[in-house]
């Protein structure tokens, strides 16, 4: 079993973030991780097992963290409304933050390799389940329709975040990302208000 610890296999992670951003996943050879990570090609395998296990393993770790950041930040608002800012806010900040790290949840994580997707799939159920809790809460305080399908609501949600992001990657971030927080809000709330 591969080791997930240390200062090597974070480089690794991050060397992979931008090798993959910048070749796309096919493309990114262990070879080119490597020497961006300034390791040797051998040094890889010690922590990863594949380079699908490094595309998994990097998504783990950074959008744990970026998922980890939301849930601490939005646990300091009360108001279910207030979370959903927040969430939308440090979505949309914290993307736009790393170009590169967008680029790859955006375009190279939708993989039909079914290990990938299954690797992927566990860190974003996370994240949903993140969202559904800021639905329930409204719907709790009664800010929220009490008929909306919280289902329905969180892939809305969900949905609209990733192709904003999807759009800014894709145009070649012509505008600031976060100036899309405040919109995105009012059509959320707006349609979700009982």
């Amino acid at each position: 079993m591969a080791k997930k610890t240390g200062e090597k296999y974070q480089a690794i992670i991050d060397a992979a973030v931008k090798v993959i951003a910048r070749y796309g996943y096919h493309q990114a050879q262990v070879s080119k991780i490597a020497r961006e990570a300034s390791v040797a090609d051998g040094t890889i395998y010690l922590y990863f097992d594949s380079k699908e296990d490094i595309l998994i393993s990097l998504f783990r770790e950074k959008m744990g963290l970026f998922i980890k950041t939301i849930q601490e930040r939005i646990d300091k608002f009360e108001r279910a409304e207030d979370q959903l800012r927040e969430l939308i806010y440090l979505h949309l900040w914290q993307l736009s933050q790393n170009r590169s790290f967008a680029v790859v949840t955006q375009i190279e994580l939708r993989q039909s390799n079914l290990k990938v997707r299954m690797g992927i799939n566990e860190v974003i159920k996370k994240y949903l389940n993140m969202i559904d809790q800021i639905i329930l809460l409204g719907k709790q305080q009664q800010v929220f329709r009490a008929d909306v399908e919280h289902a329905i609501v969180r892939k809305m949600i969900f949905g609209t975040l990733d192709e904003a992001v999807t759009s800014w990657v894709m145009n070649e971030r012509e505008y600031e990302l976060v100036s899309l927080v405040d919109p995105l809000h009012n059509l959320f709330v707006h349609g979700l208000k009982t």
